[in-house]
């Protein structure tokens, strides 16, 4: 069953508990990779694989997003900036121990491609901080690959 998480803002990214900071670089101009994460949000199952569905709800205000084992989360946009930077608040989920979550998308040009920033900005209880913290260098492989996946997509013509 969901349940409601605790209300932060953008400097929740900065403050909380559990900070998980990833980096790459991708293909194609910040412009592409953000409509890719705040437009083009059914197709994030395509190139970030953990992600099993994805749609934006309350007038694109928001989204749903299930994970791979059952997970979900209803989430707030907090930060829309095209071709600069896309953020997102979890108000309500399902993951056990989770009390709250921000997570950052920060696009800057790098040569002709992006550098990508993601940032995993997180609370809860002292189990769910010692697991993600073991599990830090998974995540940062499914983010890594999750940027070279959505870099296959979007240089496809096809496929971005």
């Amino acid at each position: 069953m969901a349940r409601r998480l605790r209300t932060v803002e953008l400097d929740f990214i900065e403050s909380a508990p559990l900070r998980l900071v990833f980096a790459a670089e991708v293909a194609a101009p910040p412009e592409a990779v953000y409509r890719a994460l705040a437009d083009d949000v059914e197709a994030t199952p395509e190139w970030f694989t953990p992600v099993t569905a994805a749609r934006p709800v309350d007038a694109g205000a928001g989204r749903e997003v299930r994970l791979r084992g059952g997970i979900r989360f209803r989430e707030t946009i907090v930060a829309a900036e095209p071709g600069r930077r896309y953020a997102y608040r979890i108000d309500e989920s399902n993951a056990p121990g989770l009390h709250a979550l921000v997570e950052e998308w920060l696009l800057t040009p790098a040569g002709t491609g992006t550098r990508v920033r993601w940032t995993f900005a997180a609370d809860g209880s002292a189990l769910f901080r010692f697991t993600l913290r073991r599990a830090r260098p998974a995540v940062g492989r499914s983010f890594r690959d999750a940027v070279r996946n959505l870099g296959r997509r979007l240089s496809d013509p096809a496929g971005g």
